[in-house]
């Protein structure tokens, strides 16, 4: 019996632990986690590497700020149907100007709402046609349908929830997204490029004190600048189990039921930057980056010409005697 509780005691034990990594760490759960985070630089850790030195010298230096927007715009479709184009029209009127007083009172203007209409068809359906030997199918223009997409901008993440109230309230469910937008794109891109000119400067200096004179070098630059928004970052999981808690009461055993596919957001991590200006996250940010790479690769060492050899040929002119006498005398040309 003493046993029997102690196994008990560790498997709770062992349960409650389990409960704080959260249920998207499961294996289970991680094989169903997506896409966007390998594409954007959520690779699993890696062991350390050995350096492999070489003669050039790289300088590679990134930088992520997290802006958070300076305004949201939210996008429902509405869809009406009715039996004649008046009455659906009218209709979809009532909705969007019931949806439209309620905005104003949580403190919206008319100017933060747009009307995008996306389409206005008839609706056709078949009618089925009985004679004496045969049957015959047409389709009869039954009503109309009108679509149209509202935009809400607003500046406040708080006020989204009474947007969604006011949409819901007026059986308005279909939100199609939410965009993000920065009032101050130039300075954030500025405010990195300080910061990366610095770094910059930084190691060049380490360098030197290295013992590496840069004069020496040729260098290739190349750089770039990217801005990411929290909609390319939602990763999904499915929980580790399911059970149905029905059939246990009714002791007919444990039935399995499908597994609900929760969404959480997981933006970019810092492993890869050496700035980071904003690093806490609280909600879903912009997250602005710039990137400079400089290879300096060692100027050709220019070959000395060899020195010239003068070669001189030293002359000697003789006189000889007209009667022919041996005797040869040399002749002094200086």
């Amino acid at each position: 019996m003493k046993n029997l509780r102690l196994l008990l005691f560790i498997l709770i034990v062992a349960t409650v632990k389990a409960q704080h990594k959260g249920n998207f760490n499961q294996e289970i759960s991680r094989a169903n986690i997506a896409g966007n985070a390998i594409v954007y630089g959520h690779s699993p850790k890696r062991m350390q590497q050995n350096l492999n030195p070489n003669s050039t010298l790289i300088i590679d230096v990134r930088a992520l700020q997290n802006v958070k927007a300076s305004s949201y715009t939210a996008v429902f479709n509405i869809s009406q149907i009715a039996e004649t184009a008046e009455a659906t029209k009218d209709l979809m009127s009532i909705k969007i100007e019931n949806i439209k007083s309620e905005l104003t009172k949580i403190g919206l203007k008319e100017s933060d709402i747009a009307i995008d209409v996306i389409s206005f068809i008839p609706v056709y359906e078949v009618e089925v046609t009985k004679k004496l030997f045969s049957k015959t199918y047409t389709e009869v223009p039954k009503g109309f349908e009108l679509q149209q997409n509202i935009h809400i901008q607003f500046t406040k993440t708080s006020q989204f929830e009474n947007i969604l109230s006011a949409c819901a309230n007026n059986e308005v469910y279909n939100l199609v997204k939410v965009d993000y937008f920065i009032d101050n794109i130039a300075e954030v891109y500025q405010n990195l490029q300080t910061q990366l000119l610095a770094l910059i400067k930084n190691k060049k200096e380490y360098y030197s004190v290295l013992g590496f004179d840069l004069k020496e070098y040729n260098v290739l630059m190349a750089d770039q600048k990217y801005c990411y928004f929290p909609k390319d970052f939602y990763n999904h999981y499915q929980a580790f189990n399911s059970i149905s808690f029905e059939a246990l009461k009714q002791k007919r055993g444990v039935t399995t039921v499908k597994k609900q596919t929760s969404y959480y957001y997981q933006p970019l991590t810092y492993e890869n930057y050496d700035i980071v200006v904003n690093p806490s996250v609280l909600e879903p940010v912009v997250q602005v980056g710039m990137e400079i790479k400089l290879h300096y690769n060692p100027k050709p060492i220019e070959a000395k010409p060899e020195p010239i050899v003068k070669t001189e040929i030293e002359r000697k002119y003789y006189v000889i005697s007209p009667n022919g006498d041996i005797d040869v005398k040399e002749l002094d040309t200086k």
